[in-house]
């Protein structure tokens, strides 16, 4: 990576997720160096950068804030996991002191639809498979240049901004109503019996595509390949769907069909 002054970098500390993303977002807008004014201010990220070697972290910290982008940092897996959801994009090392990078990359893209770049030294192609298969969105290889990096970081938020404007309904239908259960696919916004209910980017697809057609089994394979084409594990389905249920308030809004897939329970 391009040799970059290190600064003070914002460290998390074992504690709990609110003060660890206070402590690590707690200084969004706050202005770069003038020695280096901020660029792109219009396309300004809160990225979450996890590294484990401290040199690494301080430089990348330091590079992405004078890019205009919001910036914190941690250098665990553990403290990845309780501050990713403040972020709008993680930049993630595999090689953490504490936890497996994959690891913490498939726990971040089972529970939420935050934007992941792989970062290690890890060179093969299999590497490369494992970490996008974990769910990573892009991967880049150390050493790296700042300009590769910075390329590839609009890219990914380029496809997510896209993804996230993409649903308009899987029926064309701007508001499907089923029952109490509201789902405005304009605003994206979920509703169960007039109360707003918080919902991930990939839960409220996925809960769009179930409501389409209510009562009507969809299977796994449908749902993988419509709500998360090549970006899953295992267990992303399973989760998102239990996620899904507590918010709704109970188990019975999606049903389990056995060996073939989901449905939205009919009402009728």
């Amino acid at each position: 990576m391009e040799a970059i002054p290190q600064p003070q970098v914002l460290e998390a500390h074992d504690s709990e997720r609110g003060a660890t993303v206070r402590s690590i977002f707690g200084r969004r807008g706050a202005p770069a160096s003038p020695a280096s004014p901020p660029r792109n201010i219009s396309e300004s990220w809160r990225v979450l950068v996890v590294e484990g070697d401290q040199a690494d972290r301080a430089a990348l910290t330091e590079a992405l804030a004078r890019q205009g982008h919001d910036v914190g940092a941690v250098s665990s897996g553990a403290d990845a996991l309780a501050a990713h959801e403040a972020a709008d994009l993680v930049l993630l090392d595999l090689d953490l002191p504490d936890l497996d990078g994959l690891e913490v990359c498939r726990e971040i893209r089972a529970g939420h639809d935050t934007p992941v770049i792989a970062v290690t030294s890890r060179g093969s192609e299999l590497d490369c498979v494992l970490a996008l298969q974990a769910g990573a969105d892009d991967y880049v290889i150390k050493p790296y240049g700042l300009r590769e990096l910075m390329a590839r970081l609009h890219a990914v938020m380029r496809r997510a901004r896209r993804s996230a404007c993409a649903d308009t309904g899987t029926d064309g239908a701007a508001v499907l109503e089923h029952g109490p259960l509201r789902i405005d696919s304009g605003s994206r916004e979920v509703r169960m019996r007039g109360r707003p209910v918080p919902v991930t980017r990939k839960e409220f697809d996925l809960l769009a595509l179930l409501a389409s057609a209510p009562g009507r089994v969809v299977s796994r394979e449908s749902i993988m390949h419509k709500v998360w084409g090549e970006s899953w594990s295992r267990r992303t389905v399973d989760t998102h769907v239990s996620s899904l249920r507590n918010k709704l308030g109970g188990p019975e809004w999606i049903v389990t069909v056995r060996g073939v897939g989901f449905k939205l329970r009919n009402l009728t």
